[in-house]
């Protein structure tokens, strides 16, 4: 099993939108970034993801969901009335791609990114690297293991 890190603005879909579909799959969809886009091509049926809130009153792990389908294309691209629209997008050959998350659980708070910081066991985290603004990214097992310790 792996572990992520996936990042998302809670006003356009956060950790309660998820759990108001206790048991229901949603698709991640929207990564324009390469990098991320690799990370997600990686991830396996049964990995599980942090949930993290990113510009948000309270920016930090919200939750955790669990990968339920592997990457396949994000039709978002190829929809020019979504705006996550991608003109130069080819469905015969897809440059982005989503997956199937679920619901897991809700964190008792969210684990603020001032917290994560603060954290000496966490200081080689991906997420804390200096101009780390990846929206998935992978999370070692160590660092998955002591932020649920908080």
């Amino acid at each position: 099993m792996n572990y992520w890190l996936m990042k998302s603005e809670p006003t356009v879909f956060g950790i309660d939108d998820l759990a108001r579909r206790p048991g229901k799959r949603d698709f991640w969809d929207g990564v324009r970034n390469y990098q991320a886009r690799n990370s997600l091509r990686e991830m396996k049926k049964g990995d599980l993801a942090f949930f993290y809130h990113s510009n948000a009153d309270e920016t930090g792990i919200a939750g955790i969901v669990k990968i339920v389908g592997e990457a396949t294309p994000d039709p978002t691209a190829f929809d020019p009335k979504d705006h996550h629209y991608d003109p130069k997008s080819n469905p015969d050959k897809p440059a982005w791609y989503g997956v199937d998350v679920k619901f897991e659980r809700k964190l008792k708070r969210v684990i603020t990114l001032a917290e994560l910081k603060s954290r000496r066991e966490l200081k080689t985290m991906k997420l804390l690297q200096p101009g780390s603004r990846l929206s998935v990214m992978p999370v070692e097992k160590k660092h998955w293991d002591a932020i649920l310790k908080l």
